[in-house]
């Protein structure tokens, strides 16, 4: 399979050769993917909240922010969730736009300003005025003939984004412009996935679907394996990888984005090990070729 767009230097791995990473992917999934490793992870403020409306809006916040320095990530999403009181959907609901201007107006996070994210909050709120949630605003844009949540991602940033192109938000991105979107992917891997690490609060979207949140840790290890020919992090290098994944996992392609982000945050000596199993897998795999 010949990649495109960016251009190729290489065959993706055939399927056998993907299917060699199974076990130690397996492995990477049954010793990271628990709440002791989440933190640190804007994810880890999703589970303050029992509400599927709290968590969704939280979701959204948390993964809109997850650019920059991880400390910083962290304190942004703390002030945003703290100046919407106890509740996220509730406080939005009940707010004015005088008063999220209010609060928000010496905010910044890096490249959005306090001006940007009162907007966006703004516009979440009138999502779930006129949907009833955020869910279910996803829900009214898929379809289960889709191949992908995809084109339902790009009508629900077209909705959040309030008619203005997202070339001019930071804390949005569309499938439409060739980006990678790894934010809302996240965020859709958080709403629809489920199991100990993962909310998963929406249903009616199957996690098939879904599209790994790539990031240039996570592009970096597709290139390495072999998952991926493109020579740049955008959405068909995400692709790519779904699809290299979907070969392992066919009914949850991205299982092992959590476990495999965990190799990039932690350094001791079990995750040495494991990416030592990892990419001794693809090694043993050109020694067979």
């Amino acid at each position: 399979m010949k990649g495109n767009g960016c251009g190729a230097d290489r065959e993706l791995s055939s399927k056998a050769a993907v299917q060699a990473y199974r076990a130690p992917l397996e492995e990477l999934y049954a010793y990271y993917n628990h709440r002791a490793f989440v933190h640190p992870d804007p994810l880890e403020f999703l589970y303050r909240f029992e509400s599927a409306a709290d968590i969704e809006v939280a979701g959204l916040i948390a993964s809109s922010l997850a650019y920059g320095r991880v400390a910083q990530i962290l304190r942004s999403v703390d002030t945003v969730l703290t100046n919407l009181e106890y509740s996220p959907a509730g406080f939005l609901t009940d707010s004015k736009d005088s008063d999220l201007e209010k609060r928000f107006s010496s905010f910044v996070h890096r490249f959005t300003t306090g001006g940007e994210m009162a907007q966006f909050l703004i516009n979440t709120r009138q999502v779930l005025k006129k949907y009833g949630s955020l869910g279910r605003c996803f829900r009214d844009a898929f379809r289960s003939s889709d191949l992908t949540v995809l084109p339902a991602l790009s009508a629900f940033v077209a909705r959040l984004s309030g008619g203005v192109s997202c070339r001019r938000f930071s804390l949005l991105a569309s499938p439409d412009d060739g980006s990678a979107c790894k934010r809302l992917n996240l965020f859709l891997r958080w709403m629809i996935r489920r199991d100990e690490v993962d909310p998963g609060c929406w249903d009616g979207i199957s996690q098939q679907k879904l599209i790994v949140p790539l990031d240039t840790h996570m592009f970096s290890l597709g290139r390495t394996m072999g998952l991926t020919t493109q020579r740049c992090a955008g959405m068909k290098a995400a692709v790519e990888i779904t699809d290299s994944f979907r070969l392992i996992s066919p009914e949850d392609p991205v299982k092992y984005d959590f476990s495999l982000t965990r190799l990039g945050i932690r350094n001791d000596d079990e995750s040495a090990l494991l990416k030592e199993k990892l990419f001794t897998s693809r090694s043993e795999d050109q020694v067979a070729k």
